[in-house]
């Protein structure tokens, strides 16, 4: 419930500060005093957006703070889930600078405004004169049965797996699509990869050809230059090879004068064992190279391939080409499997969409047992307000179990008539202002018994009503008071006397700017308040003796 709410630069409220009940609140005074600027204050620290311009003072930051008592309202999930400290007692403030900016706050905990309305949403309910249109909505009436219906889990579940299955069947279209698409260019990709796998590429293949090529194109130049080589050193009348023999065999004369004519000569002669490897050696090259325009041709038809193939995927080497193939597998491996995906995920939404319909049927049959009990408890309470010829059918079309939707295969449909006799239809089409506000508070009246809201917020939803019916109207709320705590804005006398407190509401032009301001009533100014309701700002005697006849009726 809400205990206490101050407000500090809004609008025509410079400051205020209201400690309420935990029964019946009454909220009244003259048209534009500032009783709805009040709820627009509470809407701040609910998640509603606001707007610089309804700053009292410009120049100021606004701020609005709740005081609110949850313990025994099952909320602890909801902090758990956002990671806020659980109190007993929980501060919700939200402050709004000059320029706009807006912080709001849990308990002294930062949150953005998706946080605290959802908070909101659990704390209060603000029912005005001009939400009755909201009793036609479908989901309206739905969630009505649901909360009387009291299958909290079932209804989670069931969301839960429902946008589980909105998902899955999302993802099964799209990877159909990709499917599609994909194969439209499969037949391109495999040409594209059995062209390279024909080559049969190896990664340093390029190089190793580009050399031989270069080799076997000069050929001749080599084995040339390899025969005049091999005449300097073995073959020539000055060859170095005989040069070498020559030498030696100086040296070993040499040997018996200069014991270091023998080390010089081990050493040329290693030297000419050398020589005569690497002569054997040109020999080889010059037998081996030869020319050969076969091997020529085929290789640069090779390369040519090569090329062709680096040209037309936009690389410069085979390792490129290689990774373009590897590219190509992966991709054509992926198309391939993809049916197998698409496959293992149809058969996994057809288990989703078989426990959703077993979920489906089960909140059916839950809420088709609690309709009539919803109806009798509706009309009994329009009874107590004065509507005893009203009639109230719920109907429910129960679409077959394969066409669910977000709430089951239940469409429910309020309809209704003031009168017996008459034919039964929307209420927005049968009902007139007064009827329709006696009909949604039976409605919030039997709600409050099977849901834990701890605050509801009636603004002015007596419009039409009067005389004997505006006191069994204020009956039900002071009834439904034992519940929850309750709010009412309201100007008739007949509710405002039923109230556990009073508060009044009045406009103070003591100031350069008038500013709103809420007092709570004693029981000698109640009488008078009351009294000024019922004959206006000067009561007589008959007037006063009447406020306190109703406040102790």
């Amino acid at each position: 419930m809400l205990s206490r709410l101050t407000i500090n630069n809004y609008a025509l409220i410079d400051n205020l500060d209201i400690e309420l009940d935990a029964g019946l609140n009454i909220i009244t005074g003259e048209t534009g005093a500032g009783k709805s600027i009040i709820l627009g204050a509470l809407s701040l620290i609910l998640g509603q957006r606001a707007e610089s311009k309804y700053f009292f003072n410009q120049q100021k930051k606004c701020v609005i703070e709740g005081i609110f008592r949850i313990e025994g309202f099952q909320l602890k999930k909801y902090f758990e889930e956002n990671d806020l400290d659980y109190e007993a007692e929980t501060v919700l403030r939200r402050e709004i600078s000059a320029d706009g900016k807006s912080r709001a706050f849990v308990n002294d905990t930062p949150v953005n405004l998706t946080a605290l309305k959802q908070l909101g949403e659990k704390l209060i309910d603000i029912h005005s004169q001009h939400a009755t249109a909201e009793i036609n909505d479908p989901g309206f009436q739905l969630l009505v049965v649901d909360s009387i219906t009291n299958h909290p889990e079932l209804l989670e579940k069931y969301h839960n797996a429902f946008f589980t299955y909105k998902k899955s069947s999302a993802q099964l279209q799209q990877l159909i699509e990709e499917s599609e698409k994909a194969k439209q260019e499969e037949d391109y990709l495999q040409f594209q990869f059995d062209e390279l796998e024909k080559v049969n590429l190896v990664e340093d293949e390029q190089e190793s050809l580009e050399q031989e090529l270069y080799t076997l194109n000069n050929a001749e130049e080599i084995k040339r230059s390899l025969l005049n080589v091999n005449y300097l050193l073995q073959d020539g009348e000055s060859a170095a090879l005989n040069q070498f023999k020559e030498s030696l065999q100086l040296l070993s004369v040499l040997e018996k004068y200069n014991p270091k004519a023998a080390e010089l000569n081990l050493r040329l002669a290693s030297i000419n064992i050398e020589l005569k490897d690497i002569i054997a050696e040109i020999e080889d090259m010059e037998q081996a190279t030869q020319v050969d325009e076969a091997r020529s041709e085929k290789i640069s038809d090779r390369l040519a391939q090569i090329f062709t193939l680096q040209k037309k995927h936009r690389v410069s080497s085979n390792a490129e080409l290689l990774q373009i193939q590897e590219d190509l597998s992966n991709k054509l491996n992926t198309i391939q499997s993809g049916d197998d995906a698409i496959e293992k995920l149809q058969k996994q939404i057809e288990k989703q969409n078989a426990e959703l319909q077993k979920m489906a049927v089960q909140l059916s049959s839950d809420r088709k047992k609690a309709i009539p009990e919803i109806e009798k408890q509706i009309l009994k309470t329009l009874a107590e307000v004065d509507m005893t010829q009203a009639i109230l059918k719920i109907e429910n079309n129960i679409a077959v179990k394969e066409a669910f939707d977000k709430n089951g295969i239940d469409h429910v449909r309020f309809l209704f008539s003031a009168n017996k006799g008459h034919k039964l239809a929307e209420m927005s089409k049968v009902a007139s202002g007064g009827e329709l506000s006696r009909v949604m508070l039976s409605i919030k009246s039997l709600i409050s018994r099977y849901t834990a809201l701890p605050t509801i917020i009636f603004d002015e939803i007596d419009t039409g009503v009067s005389g004997e019916v505006a006191n069994k109207v204020g009956l039900v709320m002071e009834q439904l008071s034992q519940f929850l705590q309750v709010v009412t804005i309201t100007h008739l006398p007949q509710i405002a006397s039923k109230g556990s407190s009073h508060f009044l509401v009045y406009k103070n032009d003591t100031g350069k700017i008038p500013s709103t301001k809420i007092k709570k009533l004693t029981e000698e100014e109640r009488i008078l308040e009351i009294a000024k309701m019922l004959s206006g700002s000067k009561p007589g005697e008959s007037a006063l003796q009447n406020a306190r006849e109703l406040l102790n009726s």
